[in-house]
């Protein structure tokens, strides 16, 4: 007991624990990536507060939302997530723009069924730009209030390229459209986010798979924009850190100015996981 005490304790101990942390962080928990159709919930035969939808990221199922839509439920948010199709029927591949289409297409169905007016969106990784191409150019403004991005590539992300290296380039167009200055990315610059819809960048600085570079919106992006910054949080943290979390609620529920009253250039608010 005392050696494997020792062992724990000594430089390569220490060095296994810290690149298991940095992998289960980064890459997250086998979960995520299996069984995408789990039981499907009406949140709306019972009276509720605000509307949140979940956009999960690329080769992702809805299980990575998981605990982040069991911590909205439980603050008396109504949650609404979809299944994506792609891969195997099971893993989120399609192109930026089918899958916009594809839930604005659902989102206005379920606002006719229901009769709720808006909602606000939290998309992780890819799911971000999604929730972003939806409100800034398919119609997704009409019913949006707040978009929140959790490490999303918004210049794109080199870690597309390595993923174009181990052959997902052939399985899913959604990959060609996260490299940086692919025309999707382009095309995003090119186009202001709408002034009546907060849009709203969660990143980490420990982030290996969307470095932070690639998640700050500046004042070309639209008219009310944030950049929140925390640390010591893998691309997989972003969705299940309680203080992330806390984050997310102040923006939903608070919509907290800049300092300056006005777009953002840089993060404007610098955090430390607690």
């Amino acid at each position: 007991m005392r050696r494997m005490a020792a062992l724990k304790d000594s430089l390569p101990g220490r060095a296994v624990r810290s690149l298991g942390r940095m992998v289960t962080g980064n890459v997250g928990a086998l979960r995520y990536y299996v069984g995408d159709v789990g039981e499907r919930r009406d949140d709306f035969g019972e009276d509720g507060g605000d509307t949140v939808l979940l956009i999960q990221g690329f080769f992702q199922t809805r299980q990575v939302m998981a605990t982040l839509e069991e911590r909205l439920r439980a603050d008396g948010y109504r949650v609404v997530s979809f299944h994506m199709g792609g891969l195997l029927n099971n893993f989120n591949t399609r192109s930026i723009p089918t899958l916009a289409s594809m839930i604005d297409a659902k989102v206005r169905r379920l606002l006719e069924r229901t009769g709720a007016r808006d909602l606000h969106i939290i998309g992780h990784s890819m799911g971000g730009l999604v929730a972003r191409y939806l409100v800034q150019t398919v119609g997704g403004a009409e019913y949006t209030r707040t978009v929140i991005t959790l490490g999303t590539p918004h210049h794109g992300t080199g870690v597309a390229v390595l993923g174009a290296g181990l052959g997902l380039l052939f399985v899913s167009r959604a990959l060609w459209q996260l490299f940086p200055l692919s025309p999707f990315v382009n095309e995003l610059k090119r186009g202001r986010f709408p002034e009546q819809v907060r849009l709203v960048s969660v990143y980490s600085r420990s982030d290996l798979i969307c470095p932070w570079e690639r998640s700050v919106l500046t004042p070309g992006d639209g008219e009310d924009v944030r950049n929140v910054a925390v640390t010591r949080l893998g691309h997989m943290g972003l969705v299940e850190d309680p203080y992330v979390y806390g984050l997310i609620l102040r923006e939903l529920k608070e919509r907290p100015l800049d300092t300056s009253g006005g777009p953002v250039a840089a993060a404007d608010e610098e955090v430390t996981r607690r």
